[in-house]
């Protein structure tokens, strides 16, 4: 049976256009692999603390020294992380909002990327401690911007899962959802093919 953790962050909940691919991308994977167990981490519902000088704090401070929030703060992190290390599969529903990713996502992932846990620095740079494994990005989006140089998202994320050592990242994009009916049901039916054809 595989392990799916499923990261949301539209503030629209379910209905938001991200959730609904997420949801369509769950259903191929069930017909590809069989049984699957869903670990959901909705960050709308659920938000991450942003991270401040404090929290910071608690991951570089030492673990003997910890106090009670210290202690708190990186326990909280470490259940992160965890999700990650027990999933085999990764479903990240992801809205574009005001050209970037959504803010508790950022959260989500300052409290992921953590020197010696997920990362460790060497002199040719930094090298990611996660085992590599499918990561599907599903991106929804009210214009176009795959392939400009107004998409942030794209460069980002494979930037920053890279860098925690997740490569096998698989984009589906549903763009120009906000530009009349007909762009958005011709937009959704090729996210559609493209997630049939990436979990086939």
């Amino acid at each position: 049976m595989k392990n799916i953790l499923v990261i949301t962050a539209s503030i629209f909940g379910q209905d938001g256009q991200s959730s609904q691919l997420v949801n369509r991308t769950l259903e191929q994977l069930h017909q590809s692999h069989g049984p699957t167990r869903i670990t959901h981490r909705d960050l709308a519902a659920e938000p991450v603390p942003h991270l401040d000088a404090d929290r910071f704090g608690a991951f570089l401070s030492n673990p003997d020294h910890r106090d009670h929030n210290q202690q708190q703060v990186v326990a909280y992190s470490d259940s992160l992380i965890q999700e990650i290390a027990d999933a085999d599969i990764i479903v990240m529903g992801v809205p574009m909002y005001n050209f970037g990713i959504p803010s508790p996502l950022k959260a989500y992932f300052d409290h992921i990327a953590r020197a010696g846990v997920t990362f460790r620095y060497t002199e040719n740079g930094p090298v990611g401690l996660l085992e590599d494994r499918p990561v599907y990005v599903l991106a929804a989006r009210g214009g176009m911007y795959a392939g400009t140089p107004n998409d942030s998202q794209t460069p980002y994320l494979k930037s920053f899962l890279g860098l925690l050592g997740l490569k096998d990242v698989h984009f589906v994009y549903a763009e120009g959802l906000n530009m009349g009916e007909e762009q958005k049901e011709a937009a959704l039916q090729q996210a559609d093919r493209s997630i049939e054809t990436l979990t086939a």
